[in-house]
């Protein structure tokens, strides 16, 4: 048989597959043990008994995973793919269009399928779940990783019998039901496939957990820490006392809560990658190993910890119809993402200064900072409206030209967005009515534990106007299409403040190529040199520096940033330029940067001529201790 022929009736016979019914037998669990004894060496082992009829069985791995708004699933790590059944092994096909779909024919007289693979962990780098999560002393299961399900049932319809094997003397954290514990073997109640992948595991040989609960609340809420140390355990009791506030009053700005308990599952190491991902009853948040001793453990955490708890509510309850699918199969709609991830943004910094884990000058200087990134650091936005960031979340770009390309800015204008909306609610309405009118009425509703209600654009509408009658399809409109470049600065100046930059440089700024160079000279610049992007139509751009260069001189020295700041500093008393000596493709050239405006940092000062609402907003609204 030629070579055509045999790829030609392999075609037909996994189209045949494709249109076959699924001999999943539904009725049965799926029986799943993930052996995480070898996670020092960065293998996870996954068993799965698959209950089968006789016949084509089509499984998928998961590709589009909650939280990630893409097809990214990390299917490359999969490896060591076996299927048995009677004692045999079975043949399998990965599907010629998708990766992710796995074809096999179940052989008479068998009723289930045996199937075995391992997980590579990563050793660096990577997103969200497909990213570095294991080290010698821990470890974070994301379900998704060690799974394959069959085809046809939802999600919510396939159930999962799980076990974890642990390396001796781990201890972990989850929500997850423990059925029974013998020894480094832990047996989880039955669960459905969507909350399995809803509910990761951190696990490590230096855990510790803390009850956060405020007093009177009667569902129980803790932070789960796995570190490389025993020392990184150490939560100081402002911490602590700053995350109990946060439960408290994301409770008053919600009014109502929709899971059974949480957990802030925070994985502590310099070895895996440093994220936040949100889930129904918990967060999969992973920072660096010293972060909790550090004096700025509070920014640390009311940036990420607040960020991902508001996911519970915005996100996961009340979830854009489009990011709503059956399973892990079906494509998702981004369109919605400016409220999904935006108002989360808006209101994690909004509960980290209500909490007292941020003060009111760094909730101010965050919204600073955020002005002007998306003002004289994104020139894309005269291109790139922010509804085309939601839509085009999953382009993929590689590093540099952020300023350009634009990324995942609908996280960051999504929250000025969002803080307008908030000022608009209270002047519509004569001081009538606030923001909490708004999240009592979209967020709230009994607890029954973790549902998900779907959202449209028109139903963020309709709750709007319910309550602040205003020409809310126009404003949204606007906001979504603009190509205006300057930040949306509204909900700024309707609380009373302003939007600058000046030479002042923040309390506590370090040199760390961050708002002094970006917006003087135009340039993200590292402490080595490297040029990690240069804003489009700013100096050192029109003097020829773009991102992947290295900078190695400044006026005749070798580089150092103290340097380059310094240089910036004397030509605003100076008609000279700024030269820059760089490396491009193993090239030397000589920039010459025309630019004498000096240091310049974003900041807020108060328009007097107003209330300040803004400071109003961020204070506490109970539940303090």
């Amino acid at each position: 048989m030629n070579q055509y022929r045999r790829t030609l009736l392999s075609v037909i016979g996994i189209l045949f597959s494709l249109n076959a019914p699924t001999v999943f037998a539904q009725s049965g669990q799926i029986s799943l043990t993930v052996d995480a004894t070898l996670a020092s060496e960065k293998i996870v082992r996954t068993r799965e008994s698959i209950p089968a009829k006789p016949g084509p069985l089509t499984l998928y791995y998961p590709k589009w995973i909650p939280g990630e708004h893409g097809p990214d699933g990390p299917i490359g790590n999969l490896t060591g793919l076996k299927f048995t059944a009677n004692g045999k092994t079975i043949p399998w096909q990965r599907d010629l269009l998708d990766n992710f779909t796995f074809h096999i024919e179940v052989p008479a007289g068998a009723d289930h399928l045996d199937v075995a693979f391992d997980y590579l962990e990563p050793g660096s780098g990577g997103f969200a779940t497909s990213a570095a999560s294991a080290t010698d002393k821990l470890l974070v299961i994301e379900w998704n990783q060690n799974v394959l399900y069959p085809a046809g049932p939802p999600a919510s319809k396939i159930i999962f019998k799980p076990t974890l094997i642990l390396p001796d003397g781990w201890k972990f954290g989850t929500p997850q039901h423990v059925q029974s514990q013998t020894g480094i073997e832990v047996s989880f109640e039955a669960v459905a496939l969507d909350r399995l992948v809803d509910s990761p595991v951190i696990t490590g040989q230096y855990y510790r957990a803390i009850d956060i609960t405020p007093p009177g609340e009667p569902i129980h809420h803790e932070i789960d820490i796995v570190a490389d140390s025993e020392a990184a355990l150490d939560m100081s009791l402002e911490a602590q006392k700053g995350m109990t506030n946060l439960v408290a009053e994301a409770g008053k700005l919600f009014g109502a809560r929709h899971y059974h308990e949480y957990h802030f599952l925070l994985t502590l190491s310099d070895h895996v990658a440093h994220f936040g991902l949100e889930h129904f009853e918990c967060n999969d948040s992973r920072m660096p190993e010293r972060v909790l001793l550090s004096p700025d453990a509070g920014l640390s955490l009311g940036g990420l910890l607040a960020h991902e708890y508001a996911h519970s509510w915005s996100g996961k309850f009340r979830r854009p119809a489009g990011l709503t699918t059956p399973d892990y199969e079906v494509p998702m709609k981004t369109d919605l993402l400016w409220d999904y991830e935006g108002f989360t943004e808006f209101a994690g910094p909004l509960l980290a200064a209500r909490s007292g884990i941020w003060t009111p000058e760094e909730y101010r200087d965050n919204l600073a900072n955020i002005s002007a990134s998306l003002g004289p650091g994104r020139p894309g936005r005269t291109w790139r409206p922010l509804l085309d960031t939601a839509v085009g979340q999953g382009l993929g770009f590689s590093r540099g030209w952020t300023n350009w390309r634009r990324g995942t800015d609908y996280y960051d204008e999504g929250d000025l967005l969002w803080l307008e909306v908030a000022t608009i609610i209270h002047q519509q309405s004569h001081g009538q009515k606030a923001l909490e009118d708004f999240t009592h009425l979209f967020y709230g509703g009994p607890n029954n534990g973790p549902e998900v209600k779907t959202y449209t654009f028109d139903d963020i509408v309709h709750a709007l106007n319910s309550v602040a009658p205003y020409d809310w399809v126009s404003f949204l409109d606007d906001r979504l299409t603009s190509t205006s470049p300057n930040p949306p600065l509204g909900g700024i100046e309707n609380g009373g403040w302003k939007f600058l930059l000046n030479d002042v440089a923040p309390r506590g700024q370090q040199r760390r190529g961050g708002p002094g160079d970006r917006y003087s000279i135009g340039l993200q610049v590292g402490e080595d040199g490297n040029v990690g992007d240069s804003i489009v139509g700013g100096p050192a751009f029109n003097a020829g520096i773009t991102s992947g260069m290295k900078i190695v001189g400044v006026n005749g020295r070798v580089y150092t940033h103290e340097l380059l700041e310094d240089a910036i500093k004397a030509a605003k008393d100076s008609s000279r330029p700024i030269t820059l000596l760089v490396v491009v493709d193993d090239y030397y050239k000589t920039c010459n940067v025309d630019y004498h405006g000096g240091s310049r940092y974003p900041h807020l000062i108060r328009d007097e001529s107003k209330p300040d609402y803004l400071d109003d907003l961020a204070k506490r609204h109970g539940g303090s201790q």
